[in-house]
């Protein structure tokens, strides 16, 4: 139809081929013999916007290479491979995913490509047809007859208008540990001594949205879980709040969070700030177990009785005694030893931009006892939901009838978003994330 209608092709240069499956001995011959001859091949570009489609049941062609390691799976791993092993010195213009340069599962990927990366752009992946999803699609434009390991590069950004936005760096950490490995150093398998619970799957700001603290029960399919105990819960807060204070954008989509330096482990202000960020930032409900994560006294909130744990109170005021590894920086030196290995606790001094989260916290807890028939144990997920409701479908209501809950939940959202900003620069001093 294009050559009908006024394209510069000619028909014998149009042909029907499947590259994952079919022998270039199929291909038109002025092809082939530019492709066998290696001073030729220099002059070949590859131009490629290859499929995305995943999974054994549409990646099992002849080129699901078990050396290509998880990235043996993807359709469009299999077409440059194809094309860096049969076509090398080829220079290879291609769309994709930028998985082929961040993702941990492409690390053996990575070994086996060896190409320089000449330049590149990423633009949203919804400007392309048929594809929905808030994620960045590169254009590379790879030199294979240069062999180079990929390490970091910069690229150009453009919007969804064409229009030119910016640069950003993107980094290869196939030699940097990453955010889970950290976490897994403060790992426990004792729920007897559960608090509640965290999803940790994968590294990256594409799965922020299944990172909840709640009870065991709010793991998705596939999810992977840790424990919340006294000994690990500021680690735990640190983790959740990192990932969570820098919004998740169509552009840092595949960024990967990182091991961080040793310099968080001395900036108390800084663990204690991700504490009260967590603290009004997660899933706990009382309607599937005791609601350990209040935060305030009944006095404070005119509580009409007892609550049924104080330990969240209890730790945030020092009364609650600390074992030694809860500080998490001698750990290697610590046993199971009731009687040497726990210590006083201490009062968690809180910064300004904390205290105000705390204080809009306290008006909303405070709002929520003064109507009647209301469960006194409840958590910010229940006050949420006892204002808000929830909709034919059970998602629960973006906001509420109700105009002085919405000005209160507001206010701590604000709040909330303040202290974000004054946590964002440590996640990049502390090595959490590469700028």
């Amino acid at each position: 139809d294009r050559m009908k209608n006024g394209a510069n092709l000619l028909e014998d240069h149009v042909f029907q081929f499947d590259f994952l499956n079919d022998d270039f001995a199929k291909l038109p011959e002025g092809l082939r013999r530019i492709i066998d001859d290696p001073k030729m091949r220099k002059r070949l570009i590859v131009y490629i916007n290859p499929p995305y489609k995943r999974g054994l049941g549409v990646a099992n062609t002849r080129w699901h290479k078990e050396e290509m390691g998880s990235a043996k799976d993807e359709l469009f791993a299999q077409f440059i491979y194809r094309i860096y092993s049969e076509m090398p010195g080829a220079t290879l213009a291609q769309f994709s995913k930028l998985k082929i340069l961040q993702a941990p599962n492409f690390s053996d990927f990575r070994k086996l490509f060896s190409a320089k990366l000449s330049r590149m752009f990423v633009v949203p992946a919804n400007t392309f047809d048929n594809v929905s999803g808030d994620f960045p699609i590169g254009f590379f434009i790879w030199d294979t007859n240069v062999k180079e390991t990929f390490r970091e590069t910069g690229t150009d950004i453009y919007d969804e208008y064409g229009e030119f936005i910016g640069t950003k760096r993107i980094y290869n950490h196939d030699d940097h540990k990453l955010i889970n490995d950290w976490l897994n150093k403060f790992a426990t398998n004792r729920k007897s001594d559960a608090v509640g619970f965290i999803n940790s799957k994968s590294n990256d700001f594409q799965h922020n949205n299944r990172l909840v603290i709640g009870l065991e029960n709010v793991l998705s399919k596939g999810d992977v879980h840790k424990t919340i105990t006294l000994n690990n819960i500021i680690t735990i807060a640190i983790y959740f709040t990192v990932r969570k204070v820098i919004p998740a954008t169509w552009l840092n989509d595949r960024d990967q969070f990182l091991h961080p330096n040793e310099k968080w482990e001395t900036d108390v202000e800084f663990q204690n700030d991700c504490l009260a960020y967590a603290l009004f930032n997660n899933n706990i409900s009382v309607k599937e177990g005791v609601n350990h994560w209040i935060p305030f006294a009944e006095g404070e909130v005119d509580a009409r009785t007892e609550f049924e744990s104080h330990f969240m109170i209890s730790f945030l005021s020092g009364k609650i005694v600390i074992n030694a590894y809860t500080d998490l920086f001698n750990q290697s030196d610590a046993d199971d030893n009731p009687k040497t290995n726990w210590k006083k606790g201490r009062k968690r001094e809180f910064s300004v931009e904390a205290q105000a989260v705390f204080d809009a916290g306290r008006k909303l807890w405070k709002y929520y006892h003064s109507h009647k028939n209301v469960n006194v144990n409840a958590s910010l997920y229940d006050i949420r939901e006892h204002f808000q409701g929830r909709n034919e479908k059970g998602k629960m209501n973006n906001k509420s009838e109700d105009e002085s809950y919405n000005e209160f939940i507001e206010s701590l959202r604000a709040s909330l978003r303040i202290l974000a900003k004054k946590i964002e620069p440590k996640v990049y001093e502390y090595g959490f994330l590469k700028r």
